[in-house]
């Protein structure tokens, strides 16, 4: 697994595809996602901190995790299938830890709203990192 970090957010209102970069922490590479536009909006709320009037669903998820004993450890975007991403939220609970399969925007959108890492398999940066 490849940590990284949210780097930039594309968001055009004239298209249904936003895209978001995630940067390698120790390194140099880099790896677009293209999400939809009511992730995108609710990861950049998040990295701009402006707060929503009420919940929106990521905070939902996110309180609903820690209101059940867990806590988010961090998000994994696990494997490229068929032009499909597949990601996971790893919760720790009750000492073990709990893999929520996920799409990558909910996953990063939440990893954003809870502040926790966010990791990439190796064979996807190898794939269609740059």
């Amino acid at each position: 697994m490849v940590q990284m970090e949210l780097t930039r957010i594309i968001i055009s209102e004239n298209n249904e595809q936003q895209i978001i970069f995630l940067r390698e922490v120790d390194g140099e590479r880099t790896f677009p996602i293209v999400i939809g536009l009511f992730e995108a909006t609710s990861i950049e709320r998040r990295v701009k901190q402006q707060p929503a009037p009420r919940p929106l669903t990521h905070d939902l998820l996110a309180s609903t995790i820690e209101l059940l004993g867990g806590e988010l450890q961090d998000i994994y975007i696990s494997e490229l299938r068929d032009h499909t991403y597949y990601a996971k939220l790893r919760i720790k609970h009750d000492g073990e830890i709990i893999e929520v399969d996920s799409r990558p925007s909910d996953a990063i959108a939440v990893a954003v709203t809870v502040d926790v890492p966010i990791f990439v398999s190796e064979e996807i940066i190898d794939e269609v990192g740059h």
